[in-house]
């Protein structure tokens, strides 16, 4: 049977020139075995003709809120309703705007609006709009709001610049949506407990010292194990985003209360991965009273190092570390996973790739045996490959 086989994708489509990829999209779903819906923007028909989607759908397209049919159903609705996947290809910088700021003036926004299905959007336009602040601050709310996003590729634009903001290939879409619609089980049964986020040590009641971890990784790790079938625990530390409710959350401020949760819970675990900052130092002492002096030095003791501690009893557990490195990354990398009993290190090369707070990563998967340098990709894309290893 065809992995998509009674899918139901309402696809929508705007007005750029990547229009005519979105009609081997439309086979590729298809040949999947979906029901494809389309809405097209006013703009979108100046490419590519309704009847090219409608031939290849084998369902009429909409492009008009008032057009009148031979029903009664309110059709932006009727499609929002019906949709287990809604997908926007391309989406420019127009219809993007549009979504971010509850704008719904045409059939395509309006049905984004009443859907409360996953929402895709695929990119594409010019390299200068690509990058300006206001695409950029709208495509970053869509994705507070759970909008996934298929970046755009970088390449020979049609305006002929060069840069990013091709729509991605449609093998590439196709793909992620197929993983989004037939998500793995294979973590059915397991139990997968997740560090994330910074550690924090107070120097007063009014001061502490910490990190720059946003809590991304271990985030999409958790939401990745969680779709997998997997039962979670999140040891949760200092973060900036959301963290899937799904899982069992337990809150933690220090790097001591963090060693404590999770080297309690290494026995109730079958996998465990390390994504969590925690500081390495604390201050040697704590001031009652706010600290104030023209001048301070303060002297930091070491922390207890969780990971080690965890490697030390997890038996025949697979333990995953992250190493954030400056120098002599790979040596580095692997002296940790030997010395901390580990089964797989995710190397970050922090001197020379943007990580913390970042979408996107570029990692090197070291074990005791090789290295395998990954390309830059999401860290949900990362997530998923910490879990196949762990897996195997």
């Amino acid at each position: 049977m065809p992995k998509l086989q009674g899918k139901n994708i309402v696809l929508g489509v705007t007005g750029g020139i990547a229009v005519y990829k979105v009609c081997n999209l439309v086979r590729l779903f298809k040949k999947a075995g979906a029901n494809v819906d389309v809405i097209m923007t006013a703009n979108a028909t100046q490419f590519v003709t309704p009847l090219t989607f409608e031939t290849l759908s084998n369902r009429p397209v909409v492009t008009d809120m008032f057009k009148r049919g031979g029903h009664w159903e309110v059709e932006h609705i009727s499609l929002a309703k019906k949709a287990d996947l809604f997908v926007v290809a391309p989406a420019t910088a127009d219809i993007i705007g549009k979504f971010a700021n509850g704008i719904a003036d045409d059939m395509l926004s309006t049905t984004f609006m009443a859907t409360v299905a996953p929402v895709v959007v695929c990119p594409a336009m010019n390299v200068n709009m690509y990058h300006s602040k206001s695409f950029t601050a709208n495509l970053e709310q869509l994705e507070k709001r759970g909008v996934l996003v298929v970046k755009a590729d970088s390449g020979f634009l049609a305006c002929g610049d060069v840069g990013d903001g091709r729509m991605a290939e449609p093998q590439a879409i196709a793909d992620f949506c197929e993983k989004l619609l037939c998500p793995k089980s294979d973590y059915l049964g397991k139990k997968v407990l997740v560090t994330c986020g910074a550690t924090l040590e107070k120097l007063d009641d009014a001061r502490f010292v910490t990190n720059f971890s946003s809590g991304k990784m271990g985030s999409a790790i958790a939401e990745a194990a969680l779709n997998r079938g997997a039962e979670v625990t999140v040891i949760l530390g200092r973060h900036t985003v959301a963290v899937d409710e799904r899982a069992t959350i337990v809150n933690v401020e220090t790097t001591r209360q963090m060693y404590d949760e999770t080297v309690s819970r290494v026995e109730n675990s079958d996998v465990i991965i390390m994504a969590g900052a925690p500081c390495d130092y604390r201050p040697e002492r704590f001031s009652d009273s706010k600290i104030k002096a023209d001048e301070l030095t303060v002297k930091f003791v070491k922390n207890r190092d969780i990971a080690a501690r965890v490697g030390e009893i997890k038996g025949d557990r697979f333990l995953c570390i992250f190493s954030a490195e400056t120098d002599n990354c790979l040596a580095n990398a692997r002296e940790k996973l030997l010395k901390k009993h580990a089964d797989l290190a995710v190397l970050n090369d922090v001197k020379h790739n943007d990580v913390f707070g970042s979408d996107t990563d570029v990692v090197t998967f070291v074990t005791a045996d090789d290295a395998v340098d990954c390309p830059e990709m999401s860290k949900r894309q990362i997530a998923e490959l910490i879990l196949d290893r762990a897996n195997r």
